[in-house]
């Protein structure tokens, strides 16, 4: 790390056994590489609280080009009775945006394909079948159970859908049709 780790402690006094949890928590995230601070703030609830103490503890890390900040909702775990508790769940999310920031820099994201879109060019309901015109003019098939979604009779030129393309024995057909309402976009 460039900059030491910061350990803040809010409605309680410090604790070194919990900043010794917390900097042992926080030298493993600089395996993920630069990290250039990681500020760590571990808060106990007022102390006209009824019930349990729930910690919330939250990690901010910066690196090169972002910022991450983790932690758990104190509401959702009465497990964060327990300080440690609370200190490894806040670093366990915090480990697994440094993962997903690590993989996207390195470009080991998978990308998915953007569906194909077109509108319904003819449809032959007594046959169960239709076709798609693509926005280059191509003419793709489609099969009556290849709809999802929509009502096949209820379908009319001019609707348009995305789908999945692939090699058919009589050329190009389309696989998990899609019909687009108003509301959605086409990229």
């Amino acid at each position: 790390m460039q900059t030491p780790l910061q350990i803040h402690f809010v409605n309680m006094d410090s604790s070194p056994a919990v900043e010794k949890a917390v900097q042992e928590r926080a030298k493993k995230l600089e395996s993920f590489g630069d990290i250039i601070s990681c500020r760590v703030t571990v808060e106990a609830p007022h102390k006209h609280h009824r019930k349990g103490n729930i910690y919330h503890v939250v990690v901010d890390v910066r690196v090169p080009g972002a910022e991450i900040v983790a932690s758990r909702d104190p509401g959702q775990h009465h497990a964060h009775e327990d300080v440690y508790v609370a200190v490894r769940d806040a670093f366990k999310a915090a480990r697994r945006q440094l993962e997903d920031y690590v993989r996207v820099n390195r470009g080991k994201v998978k990308l998915h394909e953007v569906a194909s879109h077109g509108k319904i060019l003819a449809m032959h309901p007594d046959a169960d079948h239709g076709f798609i015109e693509t926005p280059d003019g191509r003419e793709i098939y489609f099969h009556r159970n290849s709809l999802l979604d929509a009502d096949f009779d209820g379908l009319q030129p001019g609707a348009e859908v995305r789908f999945a393309e692939e090699q058919g024995d009589q050329g190009p057909q389309a696989t998990s049709v899609h019909l687009i309402g108003k509301h959605h976009l086409i990229g």
